[in-house]
């Protein structure tokens, strides 16, 4: 199969499901999945993060294949610098809430 073919073809909407299925190891109507299935999909979210997402999550695999582990630091600057951006909604201090 060409994975070319099959990035082209996969919207965020079937990779977000192909996600859970991984996660859960079922597929949206309760149905579990194959061993086999299991593997297909994996490779496929995997083919998707690699190339398609570039995901803030702790984990996922970068451009070239490999695994990417984000450090503690990195997620405290992202948070950091996301305070600071436009797209911000509200600020609470503890006393606030």
């Amino acid at each position: 199969m060409n994975l070319e073919a099959i990035l082209a073809a996969m919207t965020p909407e079937v990779y977000a499901r192909l996600r859970q299925a991984v996660e859960t190891g079922k597929w949206p109507d309760g149905t579990s999945l194959s061993e086999e299935q299991k593997a297909n999909t994996m490779h496929a979210v995997m083919l998707y993060q690699a190339k398609i997402e570039r995901s803030t999550e702790h984990m996922t695999i970068n451009a070239d294949g490999e695994i990417v582990h984000k450090r503690k630091q990195d997620f405290k600057k992202e948070l950091a610098d996301s305070q600071h951006a436009e797209h911000t909604i509200a600020r609470f201090k503890q006393d606030d809430i």
